[in-house]
């Protein structure tokens, strides 16, 4: 079953359980709607149903509500930033900014960011380049769950990549997947329903393939994009590895298996190379390669074009990237946000542990 919530209902609540943990007004004000970003796109599985899991991840003091977010190392185009081991969900936002005001100065920033958190979705982030008639970026590393082509062992993460273009009179081109052939967040929905999952998703601890939503709690992993070699695993192992090695890698946050968990209740890995999970951003100037009304009236002609491609059969129309969830945020704010009973009743208890009612 589902209750429907209005937009501005888990705004406040949000907000106040942000603040409750010791976030200031404009951290939690960022961090909430950074958050609520997901669900009112449609992606359920990176919105509030996490907020309890970053309380815990507070709890265990491995969230920073109060961190000194800075630059560490920069040159005219590029920056490393220090989180401070804050929330993923304010340090995201400090760094792409970062990337755009460099940007503004010589055309293209590019940021890599240590010491985070889990960040919400990648798009969120790339979306903020747009109304500067910027490309953006954004990538992530994120807990190993993830099996390389041919290896039984968790190595990557779903390390998502999103990428945002600005058009004119069309919606922009947004782009924002996961690496693996679906995002850890939907095994978590499919546990919530009690529900199998598609031949593909997973392997059992012995490589074997699997339709257990659970898989991952019995020493399983997710498939890399591609499911198997023979159907292109190793292009999506590959595209894991880059978002691995320019989030992290590039850094200085920790990588590969050692990429810290996002459940508060499992062990931090040893011998960890670096600090925090790592992000990455880009923002460039349209102007910088072209005019940007020219570019943005071709933009509108290549999205026009691909949206008339025929459809096959039993397909009413092509979809343009973001064209979904762009549809389902219209939808949402409008209609409300649907949340399954166990997400709601989570946050409830959460509520209830700092006073703040749901």
């Amino acid at each position: 079953m589902e209750q429907i919530f209005s937009y501005d209902q888990l705004y406040n609540f949000t907000y106040n359980i942000f603040k409750s943990i010791g976030c200031s007004y404009e951290h939690a004000t960022t961090a909430t709607k950074a958050l609520l970003a997901a669900d009112i796109r449609g992606i359920d599985s990176h919105g509030v149903a996490r907020l309890s899991g970053y309380v815990r991840l507070w709890e265990a003091k491995r969230i920073n509500a109060t961190p000194d977010i800075k630059v560490v190392y920069e040159t005219p185009s590029t920056a490393v930033v220090d989180g401070d081991a804050g929330l993923g969900l304010v340090v995201a936002p400090f760094a792409m900014q970062v990337a755009i005001d460099k940007a503004k100065l010589v055309g293209t920033g590019w940021v890599s960011v240590k010491n985070s958190n889990h960040f919400g979705i990648a798009g969120y982030h790339a979306m903020m380049a747009l109304k500067h008639d910027m490309i953006g970026m954004a990538m992530t590393n994120a807990s190993a769950l993830v099996a390389p082509t041919f290896s039984v062992e968790r190595m990557l993460g779903t390390n998502p990549i999103a990428v945002a273009i600005p058009a004119n009179e069309q919606p922009a081109f947004v782009a924002d997947f996961a690496t693996t052939t679906a995002a850890n967040g939907k095994l978590e929905i499919l546990q919530r329903k009690n529900a199998d999952m598609p031949l593909g998703w997973v392997q059992d601890k012995d490589g074997n393939e699997s339709t257990d939503a659970n898989i991952l709690k019995k020493a399983g992993a997710l498939l890399p994009l591609g499911s198997d070699r023979e159907h292109g695993s190793h292009k999506g192992y590959a595209l894991g590895s880059i978002v691995d090695i320019f989030s992290a890698v590039l850094s200085g946050a920790s990588y590969g298996p050692w990429a810290p968990p996002f459940p508060a209740y499992v062990a931090m890995p040893e011998n960890m190379p670096g600090v925090g999970l790592g992000h990455f951003f880009g923002a460039m100037r349209v102007d910088a390669f072209r005019p940007a009304d020219e570019f943005k009236m071709h933009m509108d002609n290549w999205i026009q074009r691909f949206r008339n491609a025929t459809p096959a059969e039993g397909y009413d129309r092509v979809l343009i990237p973001g064209d979904p969830e762009r549809e389902m945020e219209a939808i949402r704010m409008k209609d409300g946000i649907p949340l399954v009973d166990s997400v709601a009743a989570d946050l409830k208890l959460v509520g209830e542990k700092f006073g703040v009612t749901f």
